[in-house]
């Protein structure tokens, strides 16, 4: 019996364009994004415990208790009314509150590495359903590959996407994503976007329509450049963001991913993220790293 599992991957994502449509009746957002996820990623070991202790080790920010590996093995095991636990040791590479999916995606690979620890055999679907009670970003770290999302995030659809390398900045600054989404400045943006598309027609919310309408067989195309509509207001208040976009602007298009405060650009080879990085503020994180075209862990 499978006691270890070790050296699982949890990699981060990319936003690659994020628009905010409207403000729902629950205080969410409906949105529409498209996710990458990029090599750059932590590190779990889980080992099997015969009573019902979920333990953390490891890097860990705050408490054990809020930690989503830890909340994602305590809602499996609730769900599933296994009596097993798990120890998790936890090494962290992705940066916290950075826009970059860490902790989502920390708990994705504890669900995958868990259903089978525990031989629970739930198929991915029903671990998504779960996975979207700890966190919007979840259920996108058990798709297999890129994808195109709505509602909050959860409604999936595979996304085709050319090879790409991105030079990735982290300013060493945490952004606050509650803040952002309940700032004065998005309410605007949502009224004059909801005026634009009564003045402009079908044309004005192009962008915005289901995604049965812009995939084939199930794959959506790769998105067109739709910008990030929580960039400008970030940047206003987080002058750290503004500069890493100013910098990376030099080298290509610079985008923030998510609410940040990371940002990123594009380039086709390695080499070229490698040099959009190498001038950058010693006091910023930084990566070239490569787009996945499936998720490490795809097969399981």
């Amino acid at each position: 019996m499978t006691r270890l599992l070790l050296g699982l991957p949890a990699p981060a994502k990319l936003n690659l364009f994020l628009r905010v449509l409207g403000r729902r009746p629950d205080g969410l957002h409906d949105l529409r994004t498209a996710f990458v996820a990029i090599d750059l990623a932590d590190t779990l070991d889980l080992e099997l415990l015969d009573d019902d202790r979920i333990e953390r080790r490891g890097d860990l920010t705050g408490l054990a208790e809020d930690d989503l590996a830890v909340r994602a093995a305590r809602l499996l095991q609730s769900a599933s009314g296994c009596d097993r636990g798990v120890r998790i040791d936890l090494e962290k590479r992705v940066p916290t509150g950075a826009g970059l999916g860490g902790g989502s995606s920390d708990a994705a690979t504890a669900l995958l590495a868990l259903n089978r620890l525990w031989r629970l055999n739930w198929p991915r679907e029903q671990l998504a359903q779960l996975a979207l009670r700890l966190g919007a970003d979840v259920p996108f770290f058990l798709q297999p590959g890129p994808a195109l999302g709505q509602g909050v995030g959860e409604r999936l659809t595979a996304l085709a996407l050319p090879p790409r390398w991105y030079a990735l900045i982290y300013p060493q600054v945490h952004v606050s994503t509650a803040e952002i989404f309940q700032s004065a400045e998005l309410t605007r943006h949502l009224k004059r976007a909801k005026l634009s598309s009564f003045s402009e027609g079908s044309a004005a919310i192009r962008e915005d329509r289901p995604e049965a309408e812009c995939a084939s067989e199930g794959v959506a195309n790769a998105p067109e450049d739709l910008g990030n509509d929580l960039e400008l207001i970030v940047r206003r208040r987080v002058p750290e963001v503004d500069a890493a976009i100013r910098y990376l602007s030099e080298f290509g298009s610079a985008r923030m991913s998510g609410s940040g405060a990371s940002v990123f650009a594009a380039f086709d080879t390695q080499a070229q993220a490698q040099r959009a990085i190498a001038g950058a503020p010693s006091e910023w994180s930084s990566w070239a790293v490569a787009g996945l075209a499936e998720h490490p862990l795809a097969s399981w």
